[in-house]
């Protein structure tokens, strides 16, 4: 019997290609669920606009919670937040309690064909490579690791803070 056999653990995540808009929204909510298990101390999702995202679910929003303690910080970028809002109510929700912990960074002047669609975790990342078709590559490498977390880095520092928590008004 193996972790996925046991009721409670995460399964392993994927080590190579994926396809396909099931097989990436299963590799979405796997993610989390690890995360959440492991005590990933940073996350960062990147986007042109998470859309398609199973942010919205139940289970993910669950993992969040699960994931979200002191120290803990998700890093996300997009170029705009509209459909966040629009498809992911109970997503909204979380981010808005956990707005100490939760950075949300914006880069409309960025092409969608320049922006990322990926997920970085400390030891674990996987990135969309088509978006249309779904497709990419997830592992545990280094060296995989490493160059992902260059490029978000450098979108990050190009990027201004988006997705505000609340909106404040008189």
């Amino acid at each position: 019997m193996d972790s996925q056999d046991l009721p409670g653990v995460p399964p392993a995540l994927l080590e190579g290609r994926f396809t396909g808009r099931a097989e990436f929204t299963d590799l979405i909510r796997q993610a989390f669920a690890v995360a959440a298990a492991q005590g990933w101390r940073e996350i960062i999702l990147c986007d042109p606009s998470f859309e398609d995202w199973p942010l919205g679910e139940r289970v993910v929003a669950q993992a969040l919670n699960d994931w979200s303690k002191t120290g803990r910080k998700l890093t996300m970028l997009a170029r705009n937040y509209d459909e966040v809002q629009r498809k992911h109510a109970r997503f909204v929700a979380w981010r808005r309690t956990w707005a100490h912990i939760v950075e949300c960074r914006g880069s409309a002047c960025t092409p969608v064909d320049d922006m990322p669609s990926a997920l970085w975790g400390p030891g674990w990342v996987f990135e969309r490579l088509d978006l249309q078709h779904c497709r990419g590559m997830a592992g545990s490498e280094a060296a995989r690791r490493v160059a992902l977390r260059e490029r978000l880095n450098e979108r990050l520092l190009k990027s201004a803070p988006a997705f505000a928590a609340s909106t404040l008004g008189l």
